[in-house]
């Protein structure tokens, strides 16, 4: 990543997003419109069935779409995610591209693509962002 892309997802508090970090995703590539994350399989990424958990990927879905989102400079919230489960993996890496299909005035909508690092399809979806005021979001945090 870039200096002038880490700058702009650090005005968007993107960069700084402590619950990706504690499921040890990390941001590896962004560009407009397109977004690549990084899940680095951990024990506690696991199902009880040794694979990794549906939470996981769906967690690092919608980090990689809404952040592709983010990359026209303003702020979303997540409307609506669709992710189709196809297959897993018990170790390794596994990476998300975001990307975005359409842009509106208050939405955006994400397409997202997992893989392993063999290059299987572990899941695919649709993701829907709607624009939020940044300010008023700031308020409502500190309200409760």
């Amino acid at each position: 990543m870039n200096e002038l892309e880490r700058k702009h997802l650090k005005s968007l508090s993107l960069e700084e997003n402590a619950f990706t970090g504690y499921n040890h995703m990390t941001m590896e590539q962004v560009e407009k419109d397109r977004v690549v994350y990084r899940l680095d399989v951990h024990p506690e990424s696991l199902n009880p069935y040794g694979m990794v958990h549906g939470g996981a990927l769906y967690t690092l879905a919608d980090d990689a779409a809404g952040t592709a989102a983010h990359t026209d400079g303003r702020h979303y919230v997540t409307q609506s995610g669709q992710l189709y489960f196809l297959n897993n993996r018990a170790k390794g890496v596994i990476r998300a591209v975001g990307t975005i299909r359409h842009r509106g005035r208050s939405t955006a909508l994400a397409v997202v693509d997992i893989t392993a690092e063999d290059g299987a399809l572990l899941a695919t979806g649709e993701f829907s962002y709607f624009c939020v005021d940044r300010q008023r979001m700031e308020e409502r945090k500190h309200e409760g």
